[in-house]
């Protein structure tokens, strides 16, 4: 059982860590008492920045270039994190991206999202899980979205790159957890990112009204890996919406149709 106590002594890789949640729970798993904390990022300098911060709390650390959209990319992260450090006890696929549109929307950027926010996680499970099973023990942590459980209004590319990177942790806690390994799935809505905030160039999304930080959300995920649980949800009225959408499904459509309309009538994704 690999607990909150017990992140002591333990190596960590996280994709997307330079930015937002990723860098909050590589800061908080240094905090922890992690042995080694390994950033993957593809913006390099944000990774390092990361490090930086660990190595002056005296935690391990090293900085990895990755696009997570190639699978030989993350197996040389997974190689060198092995090679440094001798293994990976938590493997934390957090890295994601967000594009607007519906069904107009070309293959190549229903390629690229399926890629980064589904795909990755697959290249990273078949990277990593053989020497977790060889030892019987380890943590998968899939950072998804509540769009996973819900949808996105405005973007059929995130709802279904989501639903698909949910459906695959339901399958890897299905398959292996008879074989030792952990399997956790994080599902916010808002979290004070630069995704959320329109800060990579997007349009600032309806959901920064009841927003929280990458630091809240850190620490509701750290709860989650202390009591091991599949569905981490740092925001708990989604359980509540998720509850509603499998109680009346139709209903629960005729409400996201409301709220659409609202949202179109005041110009915000």
């Amino acid at each position: 059982m690999m607990a909150l106590v017990r992140i002591q002594g333990k190596v960590a890789a996280i994709t997307g860590g330079g930015h937002g949640i990723g860098r909050a729970l590589s800061l908080r798993l240094a905090h922890e008492g992690a042995r080694a904390v390994v950033v993957a990022d593809i913006d390099q300098r944000a990774a390092e920045d990361v490090i930086t911060h660990l190595n002056a709390k005296g935690v391990e650390g090293m900085s990895v270039w990755c696009n997570v959209a190639v699978e030989e990319d993350l197996k040389e992260l997974v190689r060198a994190a092995t090679a440094a450090y001798g293994r990976i006890d938590l493997f934390c696929s957090n890295a994601g991206v967000f594009l607007e549109g519906g069904i107009e929307r070309p293959n190549e950027e229903w390629d690229r999202i399926l890629d980064i926010n589904f795909k990755a996680h697959l290249y990273a499970a078949r990277a990593v899980l053989p020497q977790m099973l060889e030892r019987g023990e380890g943590y998968l942590l899939q950072v998804v979205s509540a769009a996973g459980l819900l949808t996105q209004i405005g973007s059929a590319l995130y709802a279904v790159s989501k639903h698909a990177a949910l459906g695959f942790a339901e399958w890897l806690a299905v398959e292996y957890g008879d074989r030792g390994i952990k399997v956790s799935c994080v599902c916010p809505q808002g979290v004070q990112t630069r995704m959320l905030l329109g800060d990579d160039g997007g349009k600032e999304s309806f959901l920064k009204q009841g927003s929280i930080t990458a630091e809240e959300a850190a620490d509701t995920v750290m709860a989650g890996l202390e009591s091991e649980r599949f569905l981490i949800l740092p925001h708990p009225a989604v359980a509540t919406y998720f509850q509603r959408k499998a109680t009346d499904y139709d209903r629960w459509l005729n409400g996201m149709r409301r709220l659409r309309r609202e949202l179109d009538q005041s110009n915000v994704v």
